[in-house]
């Protein structure tokens, strides 16, 4: 156990830009109304060069 919490502590100290310059996320939410009712969006993305990964809830 103590294994996997510290290669994910390498990993996400990695993926904060401790090798580089950090890398800003993006935030987009949006809002809709409609006939079905209240609909909401939440995506978040990382754009590093021509690559760009992206979630959305």
């Amino acid at each position: 156990m103590k294994r996997f919490v510290v290669i994910l502590g390498l990993f996400t100290l990695a993926g904060c830009g401790a090798d580089g310059p950090p890398v800003t996320p993006s935030l987009n939410s949006s809002v809709s109304v409609g006939a079905d009712g209240l609909h909401s969006s939440t995506g978040v993305s990382v754009s590093t060069g021509p690559v760009t990964v992206g979630a959305r809830f």
